[in-house]
């Protein structure tokens, strides 16, 4: 387990350092698995990237996660090379050549593939994508999803597409491992985002929420990634008629709170504690954040289900 709280923190498996990972057609023991330095992934972080949770024989959300990893593909020129169809049969095919049913987190990886030279035009690429698959079995830890996390603001923002485009799943993460530098460096467990106007965007590695008087806030979701979970929670309101605003707030509505939570694809829906030393209450008794774990938890179930 880490030392340090966050969205995460998982329960630690020995099964892991048996797995196999599959690289381009071929399957890898863990410390054998390897891509060129050529590679444009690891030269440049170009790329894009799925996370996705593998319960009881399925892929959870799976077609959500692949038309994201699709368009954002499609917005840096890449040609993956493969059909959704065709990087399916490649998920499955990892998790039954590992024998795996259940408790699964995968990492999907596509990068542009290898260059020429160590230099960032596509022109440069003389080989086909990298399609990379790391399955773990990989839980999140209980503590966190009763305990919450510790939130800090950072001046690390999140800047307009024509800067960065955040609502494409990039391999260049390095504006979130800013803000989650500077969030340890603050004692947070998560960075809190703003927005190039001041607004509340997002966390460094999840999604953020908060309640007030019984409504659910978010941001517009203009400067952030698209989310699949976050989705999953927005619909889970309008569907309950959980009143909910997908809009505009600064720090002051974040510290005039009743609750706050967090979203992600690993860790499901997380309470925050503490944001700037502002103190939330745990899922107090009219608690909104518990109903919405209770759907998100039933959302999953109906979605092994199916």
């Amino acid at each position: 387990m880490a030392d340090k709280r966050g969205t995460h923190d998982y329960v630690e498996d020995i099964r892991n350092s048996e797995i196999l990972i599959y690289i381009n057609g071929k399957f890898y023991p863990r410390q054998d698995a390897s891509i060129s330095v050529f590679d444009s992934g690891f030269l440049l972080g170009d790329g894009v990237w799925e996370g996705i949770r593998f319960d009881n024989g399925k892929f959870l959300f799976l077609e959500k996660h692949l038309e994201r990893l699709f368009w954002g593909a499609s917005q840096i020129d890449m040609n993956i090379g493969k059909t959704i169809d065709e990087i399916t049969s490649i998920l499955y095919e990892t998790t039954k050549f590992n024998e795996m049913e259940s408790g699964v987190h995968v990492r999907l990886i596509v990068s542009r593939g290898v260059k020429s030279t160590p230099y960032q035009a596509p022109s440069f690429t003389v080989s086909d994508p990298t399609i990379v698959v790391i399955p773990e079995y990989k839980q999140p830890s209980p503590e966190t999803q009763l305990k919450g996390i510790k939130l800090v603001s950072v001046d690390i923002i999140r800047g307009s597409s024509n800067i960065q485009d955040h609502r494409i799943n990039s391999l260049s993460k390095f504006n979130c491992i800013q803000a989650c530098i500077a969030a340890q460096r603050k004692g947070g467990d998560e960075g809190l985002m703003l927005d190039p106007h001041g607004y509340v965007s997002t966390c460094n590695s999840t999604h953020f929420f908060i309640v007030k008087d019984r409504t659910v806030w978010t941001s517009t979701g203009e400067y952030c990634l698209h989310g699949v979970t976050r989705q999953n929670i927005i619909d889970i309101c309008k569907s309950n008629s959980i009143p909910l605003h997908e809009r505009n707030f600064t720090l002051s509505d974040v510290y005039e709170s009743d609750e706050a939570f967090v979203t992600g694809t690993f860790g499901g829906v997380v309470p925050v504690y503490e944001i700037d030393d502002h103190e939330l209450e745990l899922f107090p008794s009219d608690s909104i954040v518990k109903v919405l774990q209770a759907n998100y938890n039933d959302l999953v179930e109906m979605e092994n289900s199916i």
